[in-house]
């Protein structure tokens, strides 16, 4: 597993064709605000790839598409939203070119992680949100991701999912109904003796 920062302070610090000296001032400040972005890049590879390794591989990619096109960014611009782009486009692309490789899903399936029955009340209540969120439809999840984990703004969600904000408004409250939906919450008896 790649290791922090290290690693990925090589990767923005430096690409095969460009180094920071030779960069100009405004390029190393947009640098230096993409290491700040890092950890939430990190989340959202997590969400979309569910898988820790793949999930640093997306980042690294876009981390490095980023720098590459780093002329294309214009400063005053959300610059989290405009990774969150190249991230969901590296992945998206990703996907495309992998969407037959039978082989790949097998083992996503085979390394998810085993949950065992819990104890406490709310390890079963996550646990149950968890397969909840997962049985939601891709659109769903990731507006839910965006707005309710990530903290973006409608606006920034609309930009990073190329969709208007009235439809990430719609696209979110259907999401947060379907996901009460399957969720099944039993309240405790308040009458009930507790052993």
């Amino acid at each position: 597993m790649l290791t922090f920062p290290g690693k990925w302070a090589a990767c923005i610090l430096q690409t095969e064709a460009v180094s920071v000296t030779s960069m100009p001032q405004d390029h190393r400040e947009t640098i230096s605000a993409m290491k700040a972005e890092i950890p939430r890049l990190r989340r959202f590879a997590r969400y979309m790839a569910r898988d820790a390794d793949y999930a640093d591989d997306l980042v690294q990619e876009c981390l490095a598409r980023a720098i590459a096109n780093i002329a294309s960014w214009q400063p005053g611009t959300n610059l989290r939203a405009w990774l969150f782009v190249i991230l969901k486009n590296v992945f998206r692309n990703d996907k495309r070119r992998a969407q037959h490789d039978i082989a790949y899903r097998s083992r996503l399936e085979q390394d998810a992680p085993a949950y065992s029955g819990a104890d406490q009340h709310r390890h079963l209540v996550l646990s149950e949100v968890q397969d909840a969120f997962q049985r939601l439809t891709d659109d769903h999840r990731e507006v839910l991701m965006l707005i309710a984990v990530e903290g973006l703004r409608y606006e920034e969600a609309a930009e990073v999912l190329n969709i208007s904000v009235g439809t990430v408004k719609s696209r979110l409250s259907r999401a947060r109904s379907a996901l009460r939906a399957l969720v099944d919450f039993h309240d405790p008896d308040p009458g009930a003796e507790t052993v």
